[in-house]
C-alpha cells in the first residue's frame, strides 16, 4: 500500500457497553478469543502499513500496558487526548499533527476487521490515489450488517455519498488527507463534521465492501457476537 500510517480510535467510554467498559476499554473487548485492537492491529500488519498511531482516553492505561506487552511487529505509537475527551474529529487531528504523512488510514476498532477486508480495502486505496481524492469511507448495505437495528448513515451512488435515502452504514474504516482539518484546531468535535460540509459540496466518497458487518454496537449484540 502507499499509505505509511494507519490511526486507530481508541478514546472512547463505550458507555453501551457497560458494565463491562467501566473496567475494560471497548478495544480490549475480546471476539475468538482476540481482542478487538488486535484482530484491527493484525489486519494492519497484513495489509504493509508500517506505522500505528492510537489515541487514548477512558482506561489508557490499560491501552498502554496492552501495547507494551504485546509487542507487534509494527511501530505503535500512543497519543493520549489529554485531560479532556477530544472526539473523532479532535483525536484523529492530534494523531494527524504527530505524523509527517499526509494520507492516513484510518480505523474504529469495535468493528471485528478479519482477514476479508484485506482486498476491498487495498481497492478502496487504489481508487482513492488513481482519482486522485483527499476523502473516502468504507461503506456496506444495511441488509448486511449482523446488528439489524443499526440505522444507516449514508446513501451511495457511483462513489458518491449522500444524504438520501441511507441505505448503506460506515464500518469504521476510511482514508483522509490532512488538508481536510486545515481550517480545524485540536478540540473536541467529530469528525462528521467534517463530513457534512464534503456532502453539501458534493465530495464526500465512498467505497462499498461485500462483507459482512459484525459491530460492538451494544452489550446484547457483544453477547451474541461472543457466542457466535
Amino acid at each position: 500500500m502507499k499509505i505509511n500510517t494507519a490511526l486507530i480510535l481508541c478514546a472512547g467510554f463505550g458507555k453501551r457497553l457497560n458494565p463491562l467498559t467501566l473496567k475494560t476499554p471497548k478495544p480490549l473487548l475480546k471476539l475468538n478469543n482476540l481482542s478487538m485492537l488486535e484482530h484491527c492491529v493484525n489486519l494492519i500488519i497484513k495489509l504493509g502499513i508500517k506505522n500505528i498511531i492510537l489515541n487514548t482516553f477512558h482506561l489508557e492505561n490499560e491501552i498502554v500496558k496492552f501495547i507494551k506487552k504485546k509487542k507487534f511487529p509494527i511501530k505503535v505509537k500512543i497519543i493520549s487526548d489529554g485531560k479532556k475527551i477530544l472526539n473523532t474529529g479532535g483525536g484523529i487531528l492530534k494523531m494527524i499533527n504527530s505524523s509527517s504523512d499526509d494520507n492516513f488510514l484510518i480505523f474504529n476498532p469495535d468493528t471485528y476487521w478479519s482477514d476479508l477486508y484485506i482486498s476491498d480495502i487495498k481497492k478502496m486505496e487504489q481508487f482513492y490515489f488513481s482519482k486522485s481524492l483527499n476523502n473516502i469511507l468504507l461503506l456496506t448495505k444495511k441488509i448486511r450488517s449482523y446488528d439489524q437495528d443499526l440505522s444507516g448513515d449514508f446513501e451511495l451512488k457511483n462513489h458518491l455519498i449522500t444524504n438520501a435515502k441511507k441505505n448503506f452504514i460506515f464500518i469504521g474504516c476510511q482514508i483522509l488527507n490532512k488538508s481536510l482539518f486545515t481550517d480545524y484546531k485540536v478540540d473536541n468535535f467529530s469528525i462528521s463534521r467534517i463530513w457534512e460540509n464534503l456532502i453539501l459540496n458534493k465530495e464526500l466518497y465512498g467505497f462499498e465492501t461485500d462483507n459482512q458487518f459484525y459491530h460492538l454496537t451494544n452489550l446484547e449484540i457483544f453477547k451474541k457476537l461472543r457466542d457466535f
